[in-house]
């Protein structure tokens, strides 16, 4: 099946945003065994995105249409492909009060020209939108198939991954079930685990093994298609296997979800608590150890300890150790852990010291991170990281990291019992 994408937008043209759109969507489409044979940019001029309609109209049978989807008048690919198709665009009383409700929840009265994103295809699929207002939409005619998607890429990938992934592979199964299955790593690039795994992604086309790099972590999936369900399940069974076999130490979940999410989820199952002490990340280890519903019940607190001073005065670490060894070391590393967790006697600590940029600290260079773990029991454990990239980069990569090194300490089942 020929699939193509259509990125809507005049800020695509200027250049004063980049289309990552049309990749992802092509890396997503490959492993369902979908062809994508087409990019185009366009903007916001309604007769160019007609005549870019029906170049794909005539050589695609899955068209995506990205953006355009706003309560603003330039807004018009839902417009340009009502009037394209024939195919007329009603009021939907369930989009509406999805509508009603955002804006109240914000405390806000909703302006009247956002009811325009309550209009969609008559006898079409609607896809919710779990983080903006406009509504994701497919509509079929003449054997071509058109996904409109939100524009913000906050808006877009969640729609994509929890609804029209599925809807995908249910319309176009062929007569066939077609499964799709995901293992998620952190601590392996995406090279290096598709070059491992190479020759089982050249041996096997059903299923199809496709790797994509997330902002921080690997994700691998196994599509496969057969006469039933269970049938294409066993074509990914042994393959899987294979796969874990080879990468398992770096596989933090065989589905596809957060890192964070498992890690706190483990937590809760084994009754386990958690404090963290954090620096060059500045919070964003709690922000992602509390970003799961539920985490109260295993994350217990934690410091931003982000001055010399704070270290000291607030989590406890000796002067003696700041001075000698400095902030960024893994003697205070060791100390934050140890002594954060005294203060909030949980059964694990994390602890987060590094240089996140953009210049040196204390003559250590920039990326250079000390992350401690510490049980209840037992002494603690540091590790010492090489980071690259922008300081958000390093930062976030840090955090991760601090919840990796946690999640392997609980699937390995060394804890304090």
């Amino acid at each position: 099946m020929r699939a193509e994408v259509i990125t809507v937008g005049s800020e695509l043209l200027l250049g004063e945003t980049v289309d990552t759109h049309s990749a992802y969507l092509s890396r997503e489409c490959f492993s369902l065994g979908v062809e994508v044979v087409f990019h185009t940019s366009v903007g916001d001029d309604q007769a160019r995105l007609m005549e870019v309609i029906e170049q794909a109209h005539r050589r695609s049978q899955l068209v995506f249409l990205c953006g355009g989807l706003g309560p603003t008048l330039d807004d018009l690919t839902k417009e340009t492909l009502s009037d394209f198709l024939g195919i007329p665009l009603v009021r939907d009383p369930a989009v509406v009060t999805a509508l009603e409700e955002w804006f109240q929840g914000r405390s806000r009265n909703i302006p009247s020209n956002n009811y325009k994103q309550a209009h969609v295809f008559e006898d079409g699929v609607v896809f919710h939108n779990a983080h903006g207002t406009a509504p994701g939409l497919a509509v079929s005619k003449d054997g071509v198939t058109y996904v409109l998607l939100p524009g913000p890429p906050r808006e877009l990938i969640p729609m994509f991954e929890q609804q029209v992934r599925p809807y995908i592979l249910d319309t176009f199964a062929s007569g066939q079930a077609l499964v799709s299955e995901a293992l998620s790593f952190f601590g392996i690039g995406e090279s290096l685990l598709e070059e491992t795994c190479k020759d089982l992604i050249e041996a096997n086309d059903n299923p199809i093994i496709a790797t994509y790099a997330k902002e921080a972590g690997v994700t691998l999936r196994l599509t496969a298609r057969a006469a039933t369900e269970s049938a294409a399940r066993e074509l990914i069974a042994p393959i899987k296997t294979e796969v874990l076999k080879r990468t398992g130490d770096y596989c933090y979940s065989e589905r596809e979800e957060p890192l964070e999410e498992v890690v706190m989820r483990s937590l809760i199952q084994q009754g386990k608590t958690v404090a963290v002490a954090e620096s060059c990340t500045g919070g964003m280890l709690s922000h992602l150890l509390t970003s799961m519903k539920g985490s109260s019940q295993a994350f217990m607190g934690g410091i931003v300890s982000y001055s010399a001073f704070s270290k000291e005065q607030v989590v406890g670490v000796p002067e003696e150790i700041l001075e000698r060894h400095g902030t960024v070391s893994s003697h205070t590393a060791e100390a934050l852990a140890e002594r954060v967790r005294e203060q909030f006697a949980t059964d694990f600590a994390l602890s987060v010291t590094g240089v996140a940029g953009p210049d040196e600290v204390e003559g250590k260079p920039v990326g250079l991170v000390f992350i401690g773990l510490k049980e209840a029991s037992g002494p603690v454990r540091v590790y010492r990281l090489q980071l690259r990239g922008s300081r958000r980069r390093i930062q976030l990569q840090a955090a991760k990291q601090a919840c990796f090194i946690l999640q392997q300490c609980l699937k390995k089942g060394e804890t304090t019992r």
